[in-house]
């Protein structure tokens, strides 16, 4: 929830791991006003790693296994990067990342984990996977499950390390594989003795377990390489594997070492209040630090326990409070799966098996991932006890949404523009209603639009990408080459220094945007407000004699739309906390991708709009109603993005949703895909009429662009009408 008061401090979490989300979730109950908290990460959700092997083994799905970090992010008032760390400049306070420009930071926190990608032994990137990163393996090993099943690769695997991580594993893969039918072939190999890290009584135990689902386990000797057929050991003998997994070590990410971080062994040295050591505004947390006064294994509950220091310590730093004192535990309990639902439990050197010590683990597990999904219902701010007649319906009503979801209806829009009186300028070549105005200066014919959109996302950078290509949608629509830009920015109050980090933030992104696309940025205007707003005035200028518009459509012609739609309905979920975080960052990265490509390839079009606010049913009524035609969608071919079908059917839909269902009535069955033909768009898709010989053609084209483009229907003779088939 947006706060009154003024930002003054940046805190930026840096990955994912335990420590972090359970940071996020508290942070949601507690935020520290005047704090811009911001998390980045390379994937919308994290595995959690203490249902892996389960995971693995096939008793959980991907679904229960992932925290869901965009939703914990939307709880706190966080804003999410999706990208990868890979340096520091402490003395500027930089985070570097990966494919955007730095972020800065007040106080920062590093959660990255630990891999277990084993650089130095020849062809293991080529061939192999680490254990961890967690996200990684486990979509390797979900495809490897499948090639098996499809009798593409061999049920052979082979781990590298026989610790507690790779005993587990091998038998949860074991398990798994047999479960589907096929009989594995699992090896574990240990340059040890025997299994790494553990007492001898429960090496017996897991050695047991071992042979009861079929692992091999060799050990003394080493990984010599590892080829497309397996592993080669010492003296040339080759373990023949399709699957080879790295799990002999805890590995820090590389890139620490090129940082001036303190560091032990490549770990990130802490003191006792999770401080980087001689760093007051750096903290880090998880496997990926090492704490020096209490040097521990590398082990989840360390996590756990250090996130309410860390959410404490956080908001000390911030505040200029004293900080608290984090001692990890001696000793602890170590709950090991066994394949199928059976775990072992040791401590102090004790273990015992069996299965309700895997019920047990289930419920620990099941526990604390239901603490980070089923999230409190915090209190709304208290409303004045008397108001004005109409106020408490409109506070009823769904949240106003961002983005074209904020716009207004077009009833509203059209009666307005109806009172005006047409300037009669030879130079101004249309009036109101096309996607952007056609002005003629000289033999040139330019156009130029306008647009802004309220913030739905809080990442400044990410916002003004997909407002940059929203804006351009128009210019592109008409087959004009984009020309110039003014900018439009209002920022949140905030410091002076996180005004200028935002503006920068901002100005990069959209600089990205129009220069892909031809244009240059050449002015503008900002003033502070209540919330962030990106606008843009962009011209354009049209190569042939005529712009393409909404009156050209021929009867006959096939419809063609270049994006999926849904967004409204998605972001309105996900205001709401009930989106998928992976379905809405893979929405927001398809948004942000420019439309200039497609526009060229569409240039012969008869017509052509961007399908924006009023949806791809208003905008395809404006081209029936300018053409004089009707139009018959095939429902099933129109292109939705992952999960909007399915939350239109919970019923949730963006503010705009019932004006432009009643502006463009669609006739056909009211279901919850075609509810999504009124979804308001954000940077939507082109929607093109052409000619129907060379629809198939141009989808082809499209989608080997990377534009998940379709033919949707086609245009008749008739009065404006919209049609399902």
């Amino acid at each position: 929830m947006q706060s009154d008061l003024p930002l003054t401090r940046d805190i930026v979490l840096v990955g994912g791991g335990h420590t972090h989300a359970l940071v996020l979730r508290k942070w949601g109950m507690a935020p520290l006003p005047g704090v811009r908290l911001t998390m980045i990460n390379p994937g919308a959700t994290a595995p959690y790693s203490g249902m892996l092997p389960g995971h693995i083994a096939g008793h959980y799905t991907r679904e229960e296994l992932e925290i869901d970090l965009l939703r914990l992010a939307r709880f706190a008032g966080a804003r999410v990067i999706l990208d990868r760390a890979v340096g520091f400049d402490r003395d500027q306070r930089l985070i570097h990342l990966k494919n955007r420009p730095p972020v800065a930071y007040d106080i920062a926190s590093i959660d990255i984990g630990i891999t277990a990608e084993m650089d130095a032994l020849p062809g293991f990137a080529e061939h192999a996977v680490g254990a961890k990163p967690l996200d990684i393996y486990s979509d390797r090993w979900r495809d490897f499950r499948a090639r098996v099943a499809a009798g593409q690769a061999a049920p052979q695997v082979a781990v590298i390390g026989g610790g507690v991580a790779g005993v587990e594993l091998s038998m949860a893969m074991a398990h798994a594989l047999r479960s589907d039918g096929a009989t594995p072939g699992v090896t574990v190999i240990e340059s040890g003795e025997g299994i790494n890290g553990v007492p001898h009584a429960t090496g017996r135990k897991l050695a047991r377990a071992m042979t009861d689902q079929g692992v091999r386990f060799v050990a003394g000797t080493r990984a010599q390489e590892v080829t497309a057929q397996g592993v080669v050991l010492p003296g040339g003998e080759m373990v023949r594997a399709d699957l080879v997994v790295g799990a002999a070590g805890a590995y820090p990410h590389g890139w620490l070492a090129d940082t001036d971080l303190p560091l032990t062994d490549g770990f990130i040295n802490i003191d006792e209040t999770l401080q980087v050591q001689s760093d007051p505004a750096l903290f880090a947390c998880g496997d990926c630090a090492h704490m020096v006064a209490h040097p521990r294994p590398k082990a989840g509950v360390f996590a756990v326990r250090a996130a309410p220091i860390l959410f404490d310590n956080l908001r000390a730093a911030a505040s200029g409070t004293p900080l608290r004192i984090f001692k990890p535990q001696r000793d602890y309990l170590k709950l090991i799966s066994l394949g199928g639902k059976v775990a072992l439990a040791e401590k102090l050197g004790f273990a015992l098996s069996g299965p309700l010590l895997w019920r047990w683990k289930n419920r620990i597990d099941t526990k604390f991932m239901h603490s980070l999904d089923a999230l409190p219902q915090m209190d709304s701010p208290t409303r004045p006890a008397t108001m004005a007649q109409g106020v408490a319906d409109i506070l009823d009503a769904k949240p106003l949404c961002g983005g074209c979801g904020a716009k207004l209806g077009g009833d509203v829009l059209q009666q307005s523009l109806d009172t005006l009186k047409p300037l009669q300028r030879p130079d101004v070549l249309t009036g109101p209603g096309d996607d952007a105005a056609v002005l003629r200066i000289g033999d040139q014919r330019q156009v130029i639009t306008t647009d802004h959109l309220r913030a739905f996302v809080d990442d400044p950078y990410m916002m003004a990408r997909i407002t940059a290509v929203h804006a351009l949608g128009d210019i592109w629509a008409m087959g004009a080459q984009p020309q110039a830009a003014l900018v439009q920015i209002i920022l949140p109050r905030m410091a002076p220094h996180m005004q200028a980090r935002t503006m920068d933030e901002v100005m990069s992104a959209a600089n990205d945007v129009f220069t892909h696309a031809g244009a240059g940025i050449v002015g503008g205007h900002s003033t502070m407000g209540s919330e962030l707003t990106i606008g843009f005035t962009v011209t354009g200028l049209v190569a042939g004699s005529a712009p393409i518009t909404v009156t050209g459509a021929r009867a006959g012609d096939a419809l063609i739309v270049t994006r999926p739609i849904g967004s409204g309905t998605v972001l309105a979920a996900d205001m709401m906390g009930q989106a998928n975080g992976r379905h809405v960052a893979a929405m927001l990265a398809q948004m942000a991708k420019p439309q200039g490509d497609a526009a060229q390839l569409l240039a012969g079009a008869h017509a052509m709009t961007d399908v924006t606010g009023f949806g791809l049913a208003g905008h395809l009524m404006t081209i029936c109603r300018a053409s004089g035609l009707s139009a018959t969608l095939t429902l099933d071919a129109v292109p939705i993005y992952d999960g909007a079908e399915a939350l239109a059917a919970q019923g949730h839909h963006s503010t705009l949703f019932q004006p432009n269902r009643d502006a463009a009535p669609v006739l056909g069955a009211d279901t919850a895909k075609a509810q999504l033909l009124h979804d308001p768009q954000t940077a939507g898709g082109l929607l093109a009429a052409v000619a129907p010989d060379q629809a198939e053609g141009l989808v082809m084209e499209l989608r080997a662009a990377g534009h998940d483009a379709a033919v949707i229907g086609h245009l008749s003779d008739g009065p404006a009408s919209i049609t399902l088939r």
